[in-house]
């Protein structure tokens, strides 16, 4: 199921529609844009991957590249921070599926740092609970409208098509549902600025997401023996995240883990591999998205800054 925060002044242009998504990550001082092509019969194709500079003006850089880029005609998702929202797992209260949102937001109130009345939320749900003998749990994403509405406005103000908002945990498992085979669940494990992500996906659906305080940089910069300590941590982090899935989804069956975007991948792969009961892999993203116009998507790091913006412009 996609994301996309429920939100009455989302912007619906009647410009002609250009196929696909395009997927913009407004952040402090630039933003950053994904296209990608559905190709019917074969892989998606990235052909746009690009950042621009702000200056502090996001509704201005926008209106800028609207002209200059000819956007008028996309659907535009925007791509949250990290720190812009939050991921509550919780037990669904007993109601119609209509009424299930304005239910949440009492049962979470006590859970935000602000006032409920102040957040927009959507729902993820956790498929095949049915007949688990277990209350049905879901996932609430909740964002503060004071985060949302400079968005919105921004994207009003310079004329641009958006229709959804979404996370990063999202993007994660669009990329990660290119990988699944054969119906078992697969585990997708990326780092980048933020730190790590650590998600559990089957059959296109988010299960799990699990944060690692632990970013790229510091993967990338560590010497051998403080490498080694924030190996240890991954390992532990990832042992217990399969353990828990194996518990609470034990009729979905785990086919194994994949390194999507991660400095030292094959050192990586070799420290996880023992210590877990699933195959360690570590992914080749041409293998599953074409991009020959975005030839520096073969470098890693850059995979780790637009991995989850990619995955946001695959929404279907």
């Amino acid at each position: 199921m996609p994301l996309s925060f429920s939100l009455p002044f989302l912007t619906k242009s009647s410009a002609p529609r250009v196929e696909g998504w395009l997927a913009v990550a407004p952040r402090a001082d630039r933003v950053d844009l994904a296209h990608v092509m559905p190709r019917p019969g074969g892989l998606p194709e990235l052909v746009l991957l690009e950042s621009y500079a702000t200056g502090g003006d996001l509704g201005g850089a926008l209106a800028r590249l609207r002209k200059e880029r000819r956007l008028a005609g996309y659907r535009c998702t925007a791509l949250l921070g990290s720190g812009d929202y939050q991921i509550l797992q919780v037990e669904a209260p007993n109601v119609p599926d209509t009424e299930l949102r304005d239910a949440l937001r009492w049962q979470i109130k006590d859970m935000l740092a602000y006032p409920v009345e102040e957040a927009t939320l959507d729902v993820l749900e956790i498929p095949g609970q049915q007949g688990s003998g277990r209350p049905r749990q879901v996932m609430a994403v909740v964002a503060s409208n004071a985060v949302l509405a400079p968005v919105i406005r921004a994207f009003h103000q310079a004329g641009l098509n958006l229709e959804a908002i979404d996370i990063p945990d999202v993007g994660q498992r669009n990329i990660a549902a290119l990988a699944e085979q054969d119906g078992r669940a697969l585990a997708a494990l990326a780092f980048d600025g933020d730190g790590g992500l650590l998600t559990i996906t089957a059959k296109g659906e988010l299960y799990v997401s699990r944060r690692i305080d632990v970013t790229w940089q510091a993967l990338a910069a560590a010497t051998d023996e403080r490498r080694e300590q924030l190996f240890e941590r991954i390992v532990l982090e990832v042992q217990r995240t399969l353990d828990t899935f194996d518990r609470q989804y034990s009729y979905v069956p785990m086919g194994g883990l994949l390194l999507l975007a991660v400095p030292e991948a094959e050192t990586l792969r070799a420290a996880l591999a023992p210590n877990v009961y699933v195959p360690v892999e570590v992914m080749d993203l041409s293998a599953a998205l074409d991009f020959p116009k975005v030839p520096e998507l073969r470098v890693t790091e850059r995979q780790a800054q637009c991995l989850k913006l990619i995955g946001a412009a695959l929404r279907q």
